[in-house]
């Protein structure tokens, strides 16, 4: 059984916690043990703080029973309520008529009887009914009674009082009302003095933003529109509570052109449904949920569903609650609401609203698309027409080949045999090209090598063979036959050095594919030795062998063969098979961190790019080049892009990895609310597809992102569930980090008794990886948060253990080593400020006069300095201020000009001074250094 002060010790820490799971947890054993120790103060308190918990917590359904019992003791013991306490109740009476009406097998008399006793005691304790009429316009527009109407005519007239919602819910539930009635232009009018003044309230401004997402998308406030989804949506996504007011950005998605990111965070939040906090807020997002899957392909598939089936289920779920509620309500007013929204119309037809995504439409197609050569500059006859499309092939202008082929079909239905075959080895050529081989391809080069036989073409017989292994699996079977083919065509006496160098190319691509590539790349050098004639062909052979030196990363051996490529193709005037070419120099570069050279060998990729592919990596790839090159802004555009395609042909995968690099250019291009948003959806599209490394990567790269935003507890949350991940022993170092960060993270809010638990849980890491520095940092960080956690008998526990550590040290290396003085010293610093809250002055002067000294003999003279001013406070603390005054003195005299400790040893000093009796000396002091 824990003791009361333990109790009320865990019910402060429950007050600095979070809302959400966690804390309700904590007060509910508070209230449990409060009970059973018969602690009436505690109790009350605990429920008071409880129905707080609750509420915004996620789990309104239990504040009705919190609520209830101090509504209860407040009648049957007043005394025990201070003037907090009664404020608190009467406040509460708010929470429990919203809540009460979110749940439709609760009769709506409860909520009317509730409301009345709210009345009752506000005008017995002479307070403004400006809450009550508010409460009464909800339940009114709740249920569709034209009274609604008077009740906010009332609401509006009464006068505030403290009782009345703050100075963002209320003008922002007067902003849903005028919304409501089509009056966009009061409302944004309404909310602009609340957005333009200071917010404290935990559901503002986000609330209030929310509210505002359709009056401002109406009145064509676009921009503001979009900053309010962004701004508003990034506070609520952590919070079950506010499940409904994310509904309403599903809704907002849906209605502004955009379903992709709708649809991110309907998935996103989609398992919410099975905790909703209430059968209104779940009746609400299934509602939006099928707006927005609506307007998806229905044959989208999401999983184990499809996007079609899954509206059906959504909007069935939504029809069902809003029947109970009108059927507890005997009103309609609920399922014309529901209706209204399956039904919703666009507000614009594209607001774009994200960081990380175009709209799918807006993809970029590849600029340089090799478009087809127009039938007119084609040439009809026969043989001639085949050499174009075999020239055009050869050119990687895959499309104006097949087109060539194509007008040769149609010019020439029925042509010889010699011309047939060539067609068919086109038409086997161009599947093998575009469905990258397969059974389809090798039947075809199978029939060719047939046909070239009948004509008793020995040598094009064999090559069209060796073109038919190539549409196999690459194994070492393959491999044999294809050699063996290849020692064939090489051997043939009708083989000229084009042919023998085809033959060697080929043997390249199976080598390649089994990564054996130093034997690749020796086939491509034995090719290249036959020294062919074709040019295009030599262009091919030294890219192959760029590539492979890629490979190799033998990147500057792939930029000279790549500048001897991309020549020759130069004086075939550039074809669109030098893109290929110029990619490869491109990646040589960025690799050898010529990052200069490499952006502008990737906008070249770019402006030779003739499909998806090269696009892509071209893309990709100036925007690293870029980021490696500290321009991260302007490697923005180009992630951005490339993550618009991937998820315009639904490749999550891709697009969730460079939404990770998005994340890092917008975090470093000093835009971290767009960072944060990368970044988060990311996280979720990589914990979808089992990513979990990368995931874990994007989580600490968010973490830092929301240490930056002030997000406290989001940084917490992501470097505990790294920590979670991070198990086995191979990753305690990187386990005892997580947790060590998340120690100063806490400790630098003042959470001190959590960051004390994470410090011990880093050090204990630490100790298992052997990592003794680490560890004894934690352990000294842990005896110092336990002391401001005011909790001195666990501090003193937690020193010994540091003392002992660092005693241990003294064992194993040289006492003179600077590190390990430096290591004594700053335990013995944090030790002085343990022993000040022990009340232990003799034993904390010690400490601080040896940190002291140890620091200035190393020469660590700002942590030095620390430690003189905090001896300087003992001595001041011991009634010594003339002992004091000397080393406040040094310090003064060490200090930096307008540091904050020139200013605490200014301070300090005046007071010494006072101290002694001579106050003018003291004004001095203070005229000098504070009278700014």
């Amino acid at each position: 059984m824990k003791t009361e002060e333990e109790l009320w010790s865990l019910l402060r820490e429950a007050h600095r916690m979070p809302y959400g799971g966690a804390q309700i947890a904590l007060v509910e054993q508070v209230m449990q043990h409060a009970d059973a120790g018969s602690h009436d103060e505690l109790r009350l308190a605990s429920r008071l703080f409880a129905t707080s918990a609750y509420v915004h917590g996620g789990e309104p359904a239990k504040s009705f029973v919190t609520f209830s019992w101090c509504r209860a003791e407040y009648d049957a013991h007043p005394e025990r309520f201070d003037e907090h306490d009664e404020h608190t109740l009467l406040w509460h009476f708010k929470y429990m008529v919203n809540g009460l009406l979110k749940f439709p097998a609760v009769p709506l008399g409860r909520t009317y009887d509730v409301l009345d006793d709210m009345e009752r005691r506000f005008r017995a304790g002479g307070h403004s009914l400006h809450a009550v009429y508010a409460y009464r316009y909800q339940v009114a527009a709740h249920v569709g009674d034209p009274a609604a109407d008077d009740w906010y005519a009332k609401w509006c007239a009464a006068p505030r009082d403290r009782n009345s919602d703050c100075a963002g819910c209320d003008p922002g539930e007067k902003v849903d009302h005028l919304v409501t009635r089509g009056l966009d232009e009061e409302a944004v009018a309404m909310a602009a003095p609340v957005l333009a003044g200071r917010l404290t309230c935990v559901e503002q401004p986000q609330s209030i933003l929310t509210s505002l997402l359709v009056p401002y998308a109406r009145t064509g406030r676009l921009s503001e529109a979009a900053d309010a989804h962004r701004q508003a949506y990034r506070r609520l996504r952590g919070n079950l509570a506010d499940m409904q007011s994310i509904a309403d950005h599903i809704e907002f998605c849906a209605r502004t052109g955009n379903e992709t990111r709708g649809l991110e965070i309907l998935q996103r939040h989609l398992p919410w449904l099975e905790r909703s906090p209430s059968p209104q807020a779940d009746m609400w997002f299934s509602a939006a949920g099928a707006l927005l899957l609506g307007r998806l392909d229905p044959a989208l598939a999401l999983g184990a569903t499809t996007a079609g089936a899954l509206a059906a289920r959504l909007a069935a779920r939504a029809r069902d609650w809003a029947a109970k509620f009108d059927e507890r309500n005997d009103t309609t007013a609920i399922s014309s609401g529901v209706e209204a929204t399956l039904a919703a119309p666009p507000l614009v037809e594209y607001l774009p609203l994200s960081a990380v995504a175009r709209r799918t439409e807006s993809a970029t197609p590849p600029a340089t698309a090799a478009a087809p050569v127009p039938a007119e500059e084609l040439p009809t006859d026969a043989t001639e027409l085949l050499d174009r499309a075999w020239q055009l092939y050869d050119e990687h202008r895959i499309d104006a080949a097949a087109a060539a082929f194509g007008r040769f079909d149609e010019l020439h239905p029925h042509p010889a045999p010699e011309q047939a075959v060539r067609r068919l080895d086109g038409r086997a050529r161009l599947i093998a090209v575009r469905d990258d081989g397969g059974p389809a391809a090798e039947a075809l080069f199978v029939e060719v090598a047939a046909a070239h036989r009948v004509l008793g073409q020995d040598l094009a017989a064999l090559a069209a063979e060796s073109r038919a292994m190539l549409s196999r699996p690459a194994d070492e079977e393959t491999l044999a036959q294809l050699t063996s083919l290849t020692e064939r065509i090489i051997a043939h006496p009708d083989a000229d050095p084009d042919r023998r160098a085809e033959a060697r190319l080929r043997a390249e691509s199976v080598l390649l594919r089994l990564e054996r590539i130093e034997e690749a790349l020796a086939a491509v050098d034995a090719a290249l030795a036959e020294k062919p004639q074709r040019p295009s062909l030599r262009a091919e052979l030294i890219t192959r062998r760029a590539r492979d030196l890629l490979i190799l990363e033998r990147h500057e051996e792939v930029v000279a063969a790549a500048d001897e490529a991309l020549a020759e193709y130069e004086a075939l005037g550039t074809p669109p098979a030098a893109g290929i070419t110029a990619l490869i120099r491109a990646h040589a570069l960025g690799n050898l961190e010529r990052f200069d050279e490499a952006m502008s060998g990737f906008t070249a990729a770019l402006a030779l790019a003739t499909d998806r592919s090269q696009r892509l990596s071209a893309l990709v790839g100036r925007a690293r080049a870029r980021l490696a090159a500290e321009r991260p802004a302007d490697a923005i555009d180009d992630l951005v892009e490339a993550v618009a395609d991937h998820v315009a042909h639904g490749e999550d995968g891709p697009a969730a990895l460079l939404r990770y690099d998005l994340a890092a250019a917008y975090h470093h291009a000093g835009q971290p609310l767009d960072a944060a948003e990368a970044a988060e959806s990311a996280v979720d599209a990589l914990d979808r597809s089992g990513a979990q490394e990368q995931a874990d990567q994007t989580r600490y790269l968010l973490s830092q992102i929301y240490h930056e935003l002030g997000e406290i507890d989001l940084a917490l949350g992501l470097l505990e569930t790294l920590a979670t991940n991070l198990d086995g022993f191979d990753n305690l170092p990187a386990r005892g980090r997580m947790l060590q960060e998340a120690g100063q993270l806490l400790y630098e809010a003042d959470r001190d008794a959590q960051a004390a638990e994470r410090f011990a849980g880093a050090a204990e890491a630490f100790r298992a990886a052997g990592i003794v520095q680490a560890e004894m940092f934690c352990r000294r960080m842990r005896a110092l948060a336990l002391r401001w956690a005011d909790n001195i008998p666990a501090a003193l526990t937690a020193l010994a253990e540091a003392d002992a550590l660092v005693g241990s040290l003294d064992a194993t290396a040289d006492a003179g080593e600077p590190w390990l003085i430096w290591q004594h010293a700053k335990l013995d610093t944090d030790a002085a400020r343990i022993y000040i809250g022990a009340e232990r002055l003799d034993e904390a002067a010690d400490r601080s006069a040896r940190a002291a000294a140890a620091l200035h003999e190393i020469g660590s003279l700002s942590d030095a300095l620390e430690a003189d001013f905090l001896h300087a406070e003992i001595q001041m603390r011991a009634g010594a201020p003339a002992a004091a005054e000397v080393r406040l003195r040094s310090v003064l005299g060490a200090a930096p000009k307008g540091s904050q400790l020139e200013q605490n040893a200014a301070w300090m000093l005046a007071e010494s001074l006072e101290a002694q009796g001579r106050p003018e000396e003291a004004e001095e002091i203070r005229s000098t250094y504070l009278s700014q």
